[in-house]
């Protein structure tokens, strides 16, 4: 089988990683095409995987929209010549233009509804995880997180060491504050923490924590001495070890409760038609905390670092999820290998 991958964000390396290693495996070939979004090529790069290279969209809303059919465009001259049999993306519009322009099938995943107008129309199959709201005769619900396929315990292993060899403590007390840029299409109009909520933040968790800052925007002055450094490769690791994680970004907060770590997440999309997927980890598992103020946020977050025993409690919960929810690698394979009559199986269970 010859496959096309659509990347448009880092965590969707992390998403296709194993799928991919597991499927060259088996012999089938695979053509990864990726566009410019923060660490997407560091982390490509990291895993040595080939890929094809189609620029970026832009930053503002305008650019996003005007390179649409420039970026449509590249897609299709790279892969035309490799007659790719499928074309598998993460709510990817280009993925679903390009493959309806070549006759071929395209099954994008998803786990928010905010790029699903673009490319539901283009697309044969819509996998959308827990919490996806839109059902549909494309739409397969599946039971499980994006997150899993990469952190699940059959492939995510921790390596203190890995911690250790960059100056970090991982069995000491630490925040992990993550922030994002918000520049990213399904994010127009949304934003996170403004610069002195962030600070004021930050100044409350330092007096009796230490604090690693990875953030894609730029950082208040006040707060550059916090900035992380550590490959991308190793975020994980230090997510995993980490006493809390205090964020904007949807998928950290999601990876964090996938790992056993608790998490509080704030950002203008909470009590705003919220994504299902965090309202069911808060509401069904216990493993995050959504805040919509600042006062929130930090209320919650002290009283997670009073808390006792919090990673142990944090761990059985995290256990919990994983019994209910599936391994989406293994579920990957089987979906694609045996398509579409494997679409037929699961409308006819």
């Amino acid at each position: 089988m010859r496959i096309v991958i659509d990347i448009n964000h880092p965590a969707q390396v992390h998403f296709f990683k194993n799928f991919t290693l597991e499927m060259k495996k088996k012999g089938h070939d695979i053509l990864i095409t990726a566009s410019k979004k923060d660490l997407t090529e560091d982390l490509l790069k990291k895993y040595k995987f080939e890929y094809c290279f189609l620029g970026s969209y832009g930053k503002s809303i305008i650019k996003k929209i005007l390179n649409v059919p420039i970026i449509d465009i590249k897609m299709y001259l790279l892969v035309k010549n490799f007659q790719p049999d499928i074309f598998l993306g993460f709510g990817s519009i280009r993925a679903a233009h390009v493959s309806k322009l070549m006759g071929k099938k395209c099954i994008n995943f998803d786990d928010d509804e905010y790029s699903y107008p673009y490319y539901h129309y283009f697309t044969d199959t819509i996998c959308g995880f827990s919490g996806f709201k839109i059902n549909g005769d494309k739409v397969l619900k599946i039971n499980s997180f994006k997150e899993i396929a990469y952190l699940h315990p059959n492939y995510f292993k921790p390596n203190p060491e890995l911690l250790k060899k960059n100056g970090i403590d991982p069995y000491e007390k630490f925040v992990l504050v993550r922030f994002v840029s918000w520049n990213a299409f399904h994010d127009f109009g949304q934003n996170g923490l403004s610069a002195k909520s962030k600070i004021q933040l930050i100044d409350e968790l330092s007096k009796n924590s230490t604090i690693y800052i990875s953030s894609e925007a730029p950082l208040p002055k006040e707060l550059e001495k916090y900035r992380l450094s550590l490959p991308p490769e190793n975020i994980h690791d230090l997510l995993y070890y980490a006493t809390l994680l205090v964020s904007d970004s949807q998928t950290m907060t999601t990876e964090a409760a996938v790992l056993g770590t608790p998490a509080v997440r704030t950002n203008s999309f909470v009590g705003n038609n919220d994504m299902g997927n965090f309202i069911e980890l808060e509401k069904k598992y216990n493993l995050i905390f959504n805040c919509n103020s600042n006062e929130a946020l930090i209320e919650n977050c002290i009283n997670i670092l009073n808390f006792k025993n919090v990673k142990h409690e944090w761990k059985i919960k995290r256990e919990k999820l994983l019994e209910d929810k599936s391994d989406i690698t293994k579920y990957m394979i089987w979906l694609i290998e045996n398509y579409p009559q494997s679409i037929n199986e699961i409308k006819n269970r």
